[in-house]
């Protein structure tokens, strides 16, 4: 039997096209578990906590962050310097292949800047991260109490 050159390109490339919609298929290993924030008043300031899961081999990195209800969105690093706490702005954050990373108070966070509404106890907002390998992941934020330490119960999402 002889396969004409047409026909083994014809079946190189359906190979090829397989080979490449089952690796876009495949979950990029990104989770985000118990996304929290405290509560704020409209036109203030707010911050969201949670843990970034990577369940893949390779490092991802998160680039950003966006919510409708709030007029920007930061990704910051508190630093100690003395006896005086300063938030600054982070421009990625590194999440290690088959590691995790946790926002949390006193440490980095999300800043939500110009709430266009009051983040109040019991409500949820939403939150996309943008990462540079997964893509966007859109996580809903469970609102706390102002001076929550932590996220109300263990709810992975």
């Amino acid at each position: 039997m002889t396969i004409s050159r047409r026909t083994m390109a014809g079946l190189a490339a359906l190979g090829a096209l397989s080979f490449v919609q089952a690796a876009a298929a495949q979950p990029a290993g990104i989770t985000v578990e118990q996304p929290w924030a405290r509560a704020a008043l409209q036109g203030g300031t707010g911050g969201a906590f949670l843990t970034i899961r990577n369940a893949g081999s390779q490092p991802d990195r998160l680039l950003s962050a966006s919510t409708p209800l709030a007029r920007a969105v930061e990704i910051h690093e508190t630093v100690r310097e003395g006896d005086i706490s300063r938030m600054r702005p982070v421009q990625a954050l590194e999440v290690p292949g088959e590691g995790s990373v946790t926002l949390q108070p006193g440490g980095l966070h999300v800043m939500l800047l110009g709430l266009s509404q009051a983040l109040r106890p019991g409500t949820t907002l939403p939150l996309t991260l943008a990462f540079e390998r997964a893509g966007s992941v859109t996580v809903q934020v469970a609102v706390q109490a102002a001076g929550a330490s932590g996220p109300a119960g263990h709810h992975h999402h």
